[in-house]
C-alpha cells in the first residue's frame, strides 16, 4: 500500500531581523549629582534609566551652555549644547520624567516671568523718558548739526528691552527661533519636548521646510553666527546664540527621522545623540519613594538653579550675545582624547562597523568633548580646564550613542509596512485569544495604526507571505460569527 507524504509546511520567517538587546545606559559617567537624580527619577517614576539620564544631562546642557565654550584639542573652539533624542513607545513615562529633570528650568523661567513684569514697566517709563530727552535735543539744537550729534552721543543709546523670560519651546519653527533670538529672546534657549512628535512631525519639519530647519539648527550646534537674508524680514547676523535639544520620541517618529536621507545628507542627524532603551512596562510596580531618591532630586534641582541663576556673560552693551570663556581639556584629557578618536578613525575604513556611519562617527570626538565640558561645568561653572576624569566620562557616553546608533540606524531602514505587520503580529500573539482572525478583527479591534480594510489587508499579506497567517478557503467562525475571509494563526 502506497503510504501518501503531506507535505511539511514550513516554519513561519521573522518579519526582520532581531533587534540586539538596548546598550546599557552608563549612568555613573554623569558624575554624581546627575547619575543620582537619574537613578532617583528613574525610580519615582519607573522610566527607563536611559531616557532618565538623557533628561536631567540635557538639563544640564541648557544651564551650562551660556558659560563656556570647549577647546578641542585641534585647536577649533565650540559650544557645550548638545542635540538628544530619546526613544521610548507610549506609556513610557516620558512627560514625567521630563518634568521631573526640568522643574528647575520651569521654576527659574517663572522666577524670570516676576522680574519680567516689573522690568518692562520700567522699560516702558525709561523709554519715554529718553524718547522726551531726544526730543529736547533735537529742538535745543535749533538745526546745528554739531549740537545735535554730541546731544544724542551724550544722551546715549536708547534702552533695551528686557530679555524674554522663555528657556524652551517643543516645537518651534526656524523663522520663529530666529526672530525670536534677533529681537529680544534670550541667547540660551532649548528645545525639548515629551512628544518629539510634536516637532518632528511639525512645520518645522515638513517637506517645504526641513532643510532650512535642518541647515539652522546644525549651524547652531556649530556655534557659528545665524545668517539671514530675507524681503520682508532684512538682515540678520546673529552670533553669540547657543542651543541645546531633547526630543522624546515614539519607534515610528525616530525611524521615520532616522531614515530620512535629506536629514543625513545635511547633516543634522551626526549631530544628535540617541538612546533607545528597553520597555519596562509589566514590571512598575507600585513602592514607596525611597527618601534618598527624593534628597538627589531636590539636590539635583538647587544645583541646576544655582547655575541657572548666574548672569550670563555677554558682548559689551548686547545682553543677547553671549560670551561664553573657553574651556581646555588638560595633557592627559588631549591625550586620551587623541587615542580614542584615532580608534574611532580606524573603525570607519571601508568594510569596516562604522563605516556606513561616518558622518556620525566622524563627530564622535567632539560628542565626547562636549559632553566631557558640560559634565565639568555642571560640577563647577567656573572650571578652569577638563581633566581626564571628565573627559573618560564622556567617551563612556559618546559609546553608549554610538552603540545605540549602530543598533537604530540600520533598523530605521526597514519599510514602514514591515514595522506596520510586525506591530500586527505581535498583537496576534499576545492580545488576541482566538485561534482565528478575520480582517474586521484586525482593524476594528487591532493596533491603533490600523483603521481601515485596505492597511489591515495589505499586512495580512505580508503575515501570509511570511508563513504568519494561514488562509482559510470559504471562511470560518471566528469569535462567535461567520466571516468569508478568514486566516488561522500560526504558533511561533
Amino acid at each position: 500500500m502506497t503510504v501518501a507524504l503531506v507535505p511539511q509546511r514550513e516554519a513561519p520567517r521573522p518579519l526582520m531581523r532581531s533587534l540586539p538587546p538596548a546598550d546599557p545606559y552608563p549612568a555613573d559617567a554623569l558624575g554624581k549629582v546627575l547619575a543620582d537624580a537619574a537613578k532617583g527619577i528613574h525610580e519615582k517614576v519607573q522610566a527607563p534609566l536611559a531616557l532618565c539620564g538623557q533628561c536631567v544631562l540635557g538639563a544640564a546642557a541648557l544651564a551650562v551652555q551660556a558659560h563656556g565654550n570647549v577647546i578641542l584639542p585641534f585647536g577649533q573652539t565650540r559650544p557645550v549644547s548638545l542635540y538628544l533624542v530619546s526613544v521610548a513607545a507610549s506609556s513610557e513615562r516620558k512627560s514625567t520624567a521630563d518634568t521631573e529633570a526640568l522643574w528647575p528650568v520651569s521654576q527659574h523661567e517663572e522666577n524670570l516671568c516676576a522680574d519680567h513684569d516689573r522690568d518692562v514697566l520700567r522699560y516702558i517709563n525709561d523709554k519715554a523718558g529718553w524718547e522726551k530727552a531726544r526730543d529736547e535735543v533735537l529742538k535745543k539744537g535749533k538745526g546745528n548739526r554739531d549740537a545735535i550729534r554730541n546731544g544724542l552721543d551724550a544722551l546715549g543709546p536708547p534702552p533695551a528691552a528686557p530679555l524674554n523670560p522663555m528657556l524652551t519651546s517643543p516645537e518651534p519653527t526656524f523663522e520663529g527661533l530666529v526672530k525670536f533670538l534677533a529681537a529680544d529672546g534670550r541667547p540660551s534657549l532649548g528645545i525639548f519636548a515629551a512628544e518629539g512628535g510634536q516637532f518632528i512631525g511639525g512645520h518645522s519639519m515638513s517637506a517645504e521646510n526641513k532643510t532650512k530647519t535642518a541647515t539652522g539648527l546644525s549651524v547652531l550646534w556649530d556655534g557659528s553666527p545665524i545668517r539671514r537674508m530675507r524681503a520682508g524680514d532684512g538682515v540678520s547676523r546673529l552670533p553669540g546664540r547657543r542651543l541645546s535639544l531633547h526630543l522624546m520620541a515614539q519607534p515610528h517618529v525616530a525611524s521615520s527621522l532616522l531614515a530620512d536621507q535629506e536629514l543625513l545628507d545635511q547633516g543634522l542627524l551626526s549631530r544628535i545623540l540617541l538612546t533607545a532603551p528597553e520597555t519596562l512596562a509589566g514590571t512598575r510596580f507600585p513602592r514607596p519613594l525611597a527618601p534618598e531618591s527624593q534628597v538627589a532630586i531636590k539636590a539635583y534641582g538647587a544645583h541646576l538653579l544655582g547655575i541657572l541663576g548666574r548672569p550670563y556673560p555677554t558682548a559689551k552693551g548686547k545682553p543677547n550675545e553671549l560670551a561664553p570663556r573657553t574651556v581646555g581639556l588638560s595633557q592627559e584629557a588631549e591625550r586620551l582624547w587623541y587615542e580614542f578618536a584615532a580608534g574611532i578613525e580606524r573603525r570607519m575604513a571601508p568594510g569596516s562597523d562604522l563605516a556606513d556611519l561616518r558622518g556620525f562617527a566622524g563627530k564622535l570626538g567632539e560628542h565626547a568633548a562636549r559632553i566631557a565640558a558640560v559634565l565639568a561645568l555642571f560640577a563647577d561653572i567656573d572650571a578652569a580646564e577638563i581633566d581626564d576624569g571628565y573627559l573618560s566620562a564622556g567617551i563612556a557616553l559618546a559609546r553608549h550613542h554610538l552603540a545605540e546608533a549602530l543598533r537604530l540606524y540600520g533598523a530605521s531602514r526597514i519599510d514602514g509596512t514591515i514595522h506596520m505587520a510586525q506591530a500586527l503580529l505581535t498583537w496576534l500573539q499576545t492580545a488576541w485569544t482566538d485561534p482565528l482572525v478575520s480582517l474586521p478583527d484586525i482593524y476594528q479591534r487591532g493596533p491603533n495604526a490600523i483603521r481601515d480594510k485596505a492597511t489591515a489587508s495589505r499586512l495580512v499579506t505580508v503575515l501570509e507571505d511570511h508563513g504568519w497567517l494561514i488562509r482559510l478557503p470559504g471562511g470560518a467562525d471566528v469569535a462567535g460569527r461567520f466571516r468569508k475571509d478568514a486566516w488561522r494563526i500560526m504558533a511561533p
